[in-house]
Order: structure tokens, then sequence, then C-alpha cells
């Protein structure tokens, strides 16, 4: 009965924002999640077939879950929605098979910085409605990275690679690694492709090869060609982002901070108060944290800017009541759809 009061509590709260609840169904095809994340996710996916041959499974995800909602609704016009429900992911050690939670989301923003704060302010006031009084709000935003990255000095395709793996902390680790020291190149291999190279430009680059076209890979080879990784820059690069990722103050520090790492290296950022939309650092049992690393390694890959969590001490220890952030490219990316400005939190239950 406890649990459901404040449900009901957070519910209301969130109602009286100008939120309307909508509800998701609780299947939708697999396509949707392995067309852009790839047959890996596969494994956690409760999926089956219907009577028309078409796979589907059990929601893995409920902000996938409304984002097809609206898209495939063909909706167009600002919309503030909620919803209550469980997710399910298979899990190895039996864990968080099902994840029971409230989500609120605001797709289609005019205004992207002024909904990210109505986000954010309206999860403070959840925290403190069902009765915690202090709470560490941690902030970060993952554009910070991807202008430091296009301000580095390495190939394009480096650049994609490290942009796309950010999250996945190990092997974004192992391509710093190979980054840094170019151990990843064997100089016989590297002369056996050459050797294909010179070959394949002599045959009909339509013909296809391994589900690839020659003239691809000729492309491909090209690029590496006339962009090459040397050990100097690479050394440099990756000791510029060690150092950006352990960026970590409190909030009101944080753009002085970051402006003073970007004139050390005279990457020429500045930054302003407006990556970080809060409306009133100064809250009773509110502590703002900022740092270059929030999310990471915590299976929140389709975020493309703000992102946060708020902690509160349960039980003796540490728990993420509250997370979220803005993830435009989740439709496009992820989903194939058109895209869509959005952002959102979810409640853990």
């Amino acid at each position: 009965m406890k649990s459901k009061n404040l449900s009901n509590k957070i519910l209301r709260l969130i109602k009286s924002k100008g939120f309307k609840n909508i509800e998701l169904d609780p299947v939708l095809e697999t396509k949707y999640i392995l067309q852009r994340s790839g047959e890996n996710i596969r494994k956690y996916l409760f999926s089956f077939y219907n009577s028309d041959g078409r796979e589907l499974c059990l929601r893995p995800d409920l902000t996938i879950s409304s984002l097809l909602r609206y898209a495939q609704n063909n909706i167009n016009a600002k919309e503030k929605v909620f919803y209550t429900g469980s997710a399910f992911r298979k899990s190895y050690n039996k864990k968080n098979v099902v994840v029971k939670q409230i989500g609120m989301e605001i797709f289609s923003s005019k205004n992207e910085n002024k909904d990210d704060k109505e986000i954010l302010d309206t999860s403070i006031k959840i925290i403190k409605k069902i009765g915690f009084k202090k709470a560490n709000v941690k902030i970060g935003n993952f554009k910070l990275f991807e202008l430091l990255i296009k301000k580095l000095s390495m190939p394009q395709r480096w650049k994609s690679r490290l942009l796309k793996f950010y999250w996945n902390e190990k092997y974004f680790s192992e391509l710093l690694k190979r980054l840094q020291s170019n151990s990843d190149i064997d100089p016989i291999v590297v002369a056996g492709d050459k050797k294909n190279y010179l070959k394949m430009k002599k045959e009909n680059p339509n013909k296809i090869i391994a589900g690839r076209s020659y003239r691809e890979i000729i492309e491909r080879y090209e690029r590496k060609i006339n962009d090459p990784r040397t050990v100097e820059t690479g050394k440099y690069s990756v000791k510029i982002i060690r150092e950006f990722l352990k960026i970590k103050c409190s909030l009101k520090d944080a753009p002085k901070k970051l402006n003073t790492f970007y004139k050390k290296y005279n990457l020429n950022i500045s930054v302003g108060k407006d990556f970080f939309p809060i409306s009133n650092l100064k809250q009773k049992g509110i502590n703002f944290e900022f740092s270059t690393s929030n999310g990471r390694g915590k299976d929140v890959e389709y975020y493309s800017s703000f992102i946060f969590s708020i902690e509160v001490r349960f039980k003796n220890s540490i728990k993420t009541l509250v997370a979220g952030g803005r993830y435009n490219d989740l439709t496009s990316k992820i989903l194939g759809l058109k895209k869509i400005p959005a952002v959102g939190a979810a409640i853990n239950l």
C-alpha cells in the first residue's frame, strides 16, 4: 500500500505539470530494435513470432515504445506525456528482468533548453514530494565530448568510432590504446591490403565480395591512405581525451573549469550556462555535481546531449531514483524513423 501511495503522489505531481497519461503497447516489432542496434541485443529480448510471421518482443525499454507511438501516429506538434509500466530484459544474474518505471517525456521541443529544465525541475520536485530531504543531482552533456572530438587531429573514421562507442567504457578504453600506440597496425597485413587494393582497381568495381562491392572496399582503403593515423597525433589526442573524461566539479564551477581546459589545449571551444539546464542551483538539501563522464557504462547509449541522474540514500545505500536526458537521435539512429527531438526521465519503482 505504501508503494502504491508513493506512485500516486508521483503521478499526481506529473499530471499537475501538464503531462497527459498514455498507454504503451506491451509488445513491439523486433525489427525496430535490431535494425540499428544489431543482433547483439537479441540475447536480452523476450521475442516470439505471431501468426503472420512477424517477430515481436516484449518491450525492452519504455522510452522506445513511447517514441514509436509518437512517430507511428504521425504527430508533429509538441507533446508532453507520462506513463507507467514494466520493461522486460533477460538477465544472467536474474536481477532486473522486470523493470518497473514511471516515465515522462516531451516530444518535438521548440525550445530544447526550456524543456530540459522542465524535465529536471519536475524530477527534483518528485524527489522532494516523496520525502527525500537530500539528493545528489549529477549532470553531464554528451555534446561537450562531441565538440572536443571534432577539434582533435585524427582521421575522421576514428572520430566517428570514438563518438559511437563513448558509452561503452571497456571498448572505448581499447580504442584509446590502439589510437595511442598504433599497435593494431601490422605492416605485413598493410602490405597485403595494398596488393589487394591495386588488384581490385583493375577489376569490375561492381563485383561483390563478402557482401561489399569492390568500389566500397577501394573507397575505404583510399580514405585510410588519404587520412592516415600517426603515433604522435594519436598520443596527443588520447592524452587530451583522458584528461577531459576526468573533469568533475560542482555544477556552478563547470563552465569555468571546462573553458580553462579547452584554452589549455587551444581548442577554440567556449562553454556557457546553456549547456546546464538548471533554474536554481541553491536548493536546500540538493547538491548539483558535474562530470564529463556522467552516464558512461550505464546502458544509456541513446542520449545525444544533456544527461542527468538523481541519487538518494535509501536503507544505508546510494540509489539512482531518477535518470534521464535528451535523446534527439534515438528515432533516427536506433529505430530508423524520422528524427524527433525528445527529452525525458524515468523514475525507478
